[in-house]
């Protein structure tokens, strides 16, 4: 249909000083200006905030940190005058730290266009069908994903650069795009634990 996209992605670790408040404000400035500066010439910005999954920070701390970085990068979408209607908003889930101790549910809140890093492609795949779960639907705005990492991990593992493993790949691949489909439509049962493999 002629559409054009771009994608900047600005990463934030967790720490206990991190991010910085000067961290936070620069890249979303950049962000920001990078969105601006592609609707300018035409192509559709992807903005890609990630506060990365890494480290044994709690839900609440990912998610505290995630709400400063959003709030930031949509008061400097605004200060740049970016068109929200026209532009992709890419954020991450707010989920533990990968090594938290302190394990959560499944459940999730609905989101725009969400990464699966870090995550299992069971449960990624159960997270999406959480969103996409009566409890939210309907949605005020679709809500989308980006799982592919997700998606593809399992097929390129079997596959492993051997051509007696293709086909066993390519339907693997196929599962596991057939699971995302089902958990889009809520339909997809979800893992039994946030700890599965």
């Amino acid at each position: 249909m002629g559409a054009r996209f771009a994608k900047w992605r600005a990463v934030f670790s967790i720490g206990d000083a991190t991010p910085s408040r000067v961290c936070v404000e620069a890249n979303a400035h950049s962000l920001a200006r990078y969105a601006a500066l592609c609707q300018e010439t035409g192509l559709v910005p992807v903005v890609e905030p990630e506060v990365l999954m890494a480290g044994e920070r709690t839900l609440a701390r990912r998610g505290q940190v995630t709400e400063d970085v959003l709030h930031e990068v949509f008061a400097q979408l605004r200060t740049q005058g970016v068109v929200l209607e026209a532009m992709l908003l890419k954020p991450n889930m707010i989920l533990p730290g990968s090594a938290c101790p302190t394990p959560d549910s499944v459940d999730a809140v609905a989101g725009i266009a969400f990464l699966s890093g870090g995550q299992s492609g069971d449960l990624a795949t159960a997270r999406l069908a959480a969103m996409n779960s009566p409890a939210f639907v309907p949605l005020p705005w679709p809500v989308a994903f980006s799982f592919g990492r997700a998606i593809q991990q399992p097929g390129l593992t079997i596959w492993d650069g051997q051509d007696a493993n293709v086909e066993r790949a390519q339907q693997a691949l196929l599962q596991r795009a057939k699971s995302n489909q089902d958990a889009r439509r809520g339909l997809h049962a979800p893992a039994t634990s946030p700890a599965q493999p």
